[in-house]
């Protein structure tokens, strides 16, 4: 057995128990623990794919900064965890039931799958040998696919301005800062000196 080879079922057997363990962990921070090892497996299989900068943008987007922030809202809410999983064992055969049918799909998915014969050879005109991984990628979508990479930066940044403009509530028993008034203000008028005398209160 050869050292990529190995190394192939090493990454899938940790990304495949990662994942599980994150699905099946009592502990939530646990779970978040597991995600980022399967996070860091997966990112080692594209490694083996010669996906360089996929893998990285996996260890920096993913592991770097949305499962430390899954890790922060974990360790940072007050849940009961216990309530929640009490709920939760109501929809267990349903989800169940949905989990196998999910499981039959991919078999039967699996079981019809053919590669082109012609794959093989597109992959390699579509990335020329002397040119790195990180080219290409940039090259295919600054190049061929630039107003449609600019289209999902602008719809992710719509869905973002609507989410806050949903959530946003203006309530009138809540104090908020006049930046003007305290601008202008006359520390004269702010302050008042008391000359408080030993032994006396104000």
């Amino acid at each position: 057995m050869t050292i990529a080879a190995l190394s192939f079922y090493l990454f899938a057997t940790t990304t495949l128990v990662g994942g599980l363990f994150t699905v099946i962990s009592r502990n939530p921070v646990h779970s978040v623990l597991w995600l980022i090892l399967a996070f860091i497996s997966s990112a080692g299989l594209f490694v083996l794919l010669g996906a360089e900068f996929v893998a990285m943008l996996l260890i920096i987007v993913y592991v770097g900064a949305v499962a430390v922030l899954f890790l922060f809202v974990v360790m940072m809410l007050d849940v009961d965890f216990a309530e929640l999983k009490a709920e939760m064992a109501k929809y267990m055969p349903l989800a169940l039931l949905i989990g196998v049918i999910l499981l039959m799909q991919f078999g039967l998915a699996y079981g019809n799958w053919q590669a082109s014969e012609g794959a093989e050879a597109a992959r390699a005109a579509a990335t020329p040998q002397d040119m790195e991984n990180t080219k290409a990628l940039g090259m295919l979508l600054y190049d061929q696919y630039f107003l449609l990479f600019q289209l999902s930066g602008l719809i992710l940044l719509v869905a973002m301005i609507g989410a806050i403009v949903l959530t946003l509530r203006h309530r009138s028993d809540v104090k908020r800062q006049d930046v003007l008034a305290q601008m202008y203000r006359d520390p004269a008028k702010a302050m008042e000196l008391k000359d408080v005398k030993p032994g006396q209160g104000l």
